[in-house]
């Protein structure tokens, strides 16, 4: 692993290269907030893949990649005369000793869970109270993380179970009344039921310590696998997918998921 000095000089040559560019390059030129914003998401996106399949070597080049949006949009600003990278820096360094009393202050945290509990006050002492609790969550986040972060931000004010096994009967009701819904073949209350099921289920996760987003990944990826394995078996017998029967498929589908077992 590269000293102090090293990461120093490196991210000090990264700059320059950075600056070079900007004033170089006319696509890098050009480039303003708006147009930067698309691409952001998108390497965000990779970097999140990456994670997922624990690809340290992409994991490595997804966040260099992160980090050439984060040094470009404050170099846009630089500009201007808004801030700088220095600022970016200072602000969150500021922000992460004011989050830490355990680790800077007097504040007793022996736990993560100690650290958490606290975590919401001290963010609205930042936003001198005027920001409510569920203020801080983006209207842009996927609903899935949103639904995740808004039960987690009620959490550390107080706003949860007792028990975390009561959330099953919560789990239960929300499941009849879609259920009953759906029997009425309201189109309307049933999608409005099908997201309170939905809701109890990331809560039920949470709870669990089960994060839902990441486990419906591991999902996604795992049905991709096997329908993989059964897609390939047609092509090796020459056979369109589509000719198969649903028995056949069923077969493949159990065949993929013994070898995921001996694997």
């Amino acid at each position: 692993m590269h000293t102090r000095e090293e990461k120093l000089e490196a991210f000090g040559r990264f700059l320059d290269v950075l600056d070079t560019l900007r004033e170089k390059c006319p696509w890098d030129r050009k480039q303003t907030n708006e147009s930067l914003r698309p691409n952001t998401i998108e390497e965000t996106l990779e970097l999140c893949d990456a994670l997922m399949k624990n690809d340290s070597h992409n994991i490595c080049k997804e966040l260099g990649d992160v980090l050439l949006h984060v040094c470009f949009y404050a170099k846009i600003a630089s500009e201007t005369n808004d801030f700088d990278i220095a600022d970016v820096c200072n602000q969150l360094t500021e922000k992460l000793i004011f989050r830490h009393p355990h680790v800077y202050g007097e504040v007793k945290a022996d736990t993560a869970g100690e650290v958490t509990q606290n975590w919401e006050q001290i963010k609205l002492k930042e936003k001198d109270g005027n920001k409510s609790v569920l203020g801080g969550v983006p209207d842009a986040l996927p609903s899935l993380i949103k639904a995740y972060r808004i039960q987690d931000k009620a959490r550390n004010v107080g706003f949860d179970w007792e028990k975390k096994e009561d959330v099953w009967d919560k789990v239960k009701e929300e499941l009849g009344e879609l259920q009953e819904e759906l029997d009425r073949d309201d189109h309307e209350k049933s999608t409005d039921e099908f997201g309170d099921f939905l809701f109890s289920i990331i809560n039920a996760g949470r709870l669990y310590h089960i994060n839902p987003d990441n486990a419906l990944e591991r999902t996604n990826r795992k049905f991709i696998r096997r329908f993989n394995y059964i897609e390939q078996h047609s092509i090796r017998q020459g056979r369109p997918l589509k000719d198969m029967t649903l028995e056949e498929m069923e077969h493949q589908w159990n065949e993929a998921k013994a070898a995921e077992r001996e694997a």
